[in-house]
């Protein structure tokens, strides 16, 4: 049957499930987090289904990635005639219409300001590939060694990018020494502001670590080639900072010849209900990295710069199998689709999604707090809303409660729960996952 209703049937654990996961369990690196036995057979839309039948409501979009929903007949059609002609010529070497085509497409929506010149673009295979060219051409741009990032940033996990990140200490844990010239500053997070100010009356003064703090003591800013930031943190905690911290980081950056990288990889492609998450906050930035939601599923990242920026000479940086022709093709469909209503759903049912999980706060006296823009959306579990201490373990069991009850769910940082579905998502799909959320928090009470 299509699987497009909002209904779910679960009937867990499914012995093909069972068997896939200790298949799984037996040949598959460990490093790999697993949070419920879930064994993808198809999907359609925001409705999936496992391999012993179950349907669920995907609140995950593996991990943003299914922008358009799972097998988006347009997207599919995409790929199957691309596929039809040919499945890969290296980009690095040869050249190839979608390639040209969608750097066109970044061109015009990326928000880069052009009044230094035209846009360019590199490609890899995901995110952390795309933070790694930028951390490269910025290096080269500038001739500066250092970097500044963001505490509780997560920006991929090869090495270079592994520097950059700090959302967990697992990630970090064993693989140093890290790359040399990074340096963290507090990100703005308001619902536990790093410099003790009211939300209310926050001016981004966290921003001062870096100029009484780092410039200061660390590193002269006249040494520092870019400030990598996420618009709005992901792993982090789907944190969303005042607009005062990018207009105040863009100034800052400005005035020492930094360059701003904006990596929204996760927060990109019509998430927020904008094409990018810095559309929000009104800034421009120097580079900007993408991936996840660019292709629908299929491996792509973008590293998108001024054209004065991305000056770097022939075989200066390359990939094999970056700018796939297939992923190229699925994502020239899935920004059509973006264009043609689907960032404009994530508009309107991510407010409509929004304002539900608000009105459970009166009642559950765990939700601390509740952000997000369109279907970007973190609640933060607390156990005390004066101490805001953190529910880590309770956000865990609704994680694994809301799996059993049929719908996906992601945890993001310590202690906040996730909700990124798909953008096709409706507004009767987002009542269920409310209702079913209410249910099991009440469940905890218990």
């Amino acid at each position: 049957m299509p699987l497009t209703a909002p209904d779910i049937k679960t009937s867990l654990p499914g012995p093909k499930a069972a068997a896939i996961v200790d298949r799984d369990r037996a040949r598959v690196s460990p490093s790999y987090t697993r949070d419920y036995p879930f064994v993808m057979a198809r999907g359609e839309g925001a409705v999936v289904e496992d391999v012993d039948g179950n349907r669920f409501l995907d609140c995950a979009a593996g991990i943003a990635t299914t922008a358009t929903g799972h097998a988006h007949p347009a997207v599919v059609a995409a790929i199957v005639e691309q596929a039809g002609k040919f499945l890969h010529m290296s980009g690095t070497d040869f050249y190839y219409e979608p390639q040209v085509a969608l750097a066109e497409d970044m061109a015009r929506i990326v928000p880069i300001a052009r009044a230094t010149g035209d846009v360019r673009s590199f490609f890899g295979n995901s995110g952390t590939e795309a933070n790694e060219a930028a951390l490269k051409l910025a290096r080269y741009k500038t001739g500066r060694a250092n970097v500044i990032a963001f505490l509780g940033s997560f920006h991929g996990r090869t090495m270079g990018s592994l520097a950059l990140t700090s959302s967990k200490v697992v990630q970090r844990r064993g693989f140093g020494p890290m790359m040399p010239g990074v340096y963290h500053a507090p990100y703005a997070n308001c619902y536990r502001c790093p410099v003790g100010r009211k939300p209310e009356s926050c001016q981004a003064e966290c921003l001062g670590f870096v100029e009484d703090q780092i410039f200061v003591h660390l590193v002269s800013p006249d040494e520092v080639a870019a400030v990598i930031v996420e618009p709005i943190q992901g792993e982090g905690g789907y944190i969303v900072p005042a607009s005062q911290f990018h207009q105040r980081l863009r100034e800052l950056t400005t005035k020492h010849g930094i360059l701003l990288v904006a990596d929204e990889v996760q927060s990109g492609m019509g998430r927020t209900g904008r094409m990018f998450a810095c559309e929000h906050f009104g800034i421009d930035a120097d580079i900007v990295t993408v991936a996840k939601g660019i292709a629908s599923g299929l491996p792509l990242g973008v590293t998108s710069a001024r054209a004065d920026v991305m000056t770097w000479p022939p075989g200066a940086h390359a990939s094999t199998f970056g700018g796939n022709p297939v992923s190229c093709a699925a994502a020239l469909a899935t920004i059509k689709l973006l264009r043609d209503g689907l960032m404009r759903n994530a508009e309107v049912v991510g407010r409509h999604l929004l304002d539900r999980l608000r009105g459970l706060q009166e009642k559950h006296a765990m939700i601390g707090d509740v952000r997000g823009r369109g279907l970007m959306i973190g609640v933060e579990l607390v156990r005390d809303r004066v101490t805001k201490e953190r529910a880590t373990t309770e956000r865990d069991a609704v994680v694994q409660a809301m799996f059993r009850r049929g719908v996906l769910l992601l945890g993001a940082g310590r202690n906040v729960l996730r909700f990124a579905p798909p953008l096709v998502l409706t507004t009767a799909q987002a009542d269920t996952i409310v209702e079913i959320f209410d249910e099991v928090l009440q469940g905890l009470k218990a």
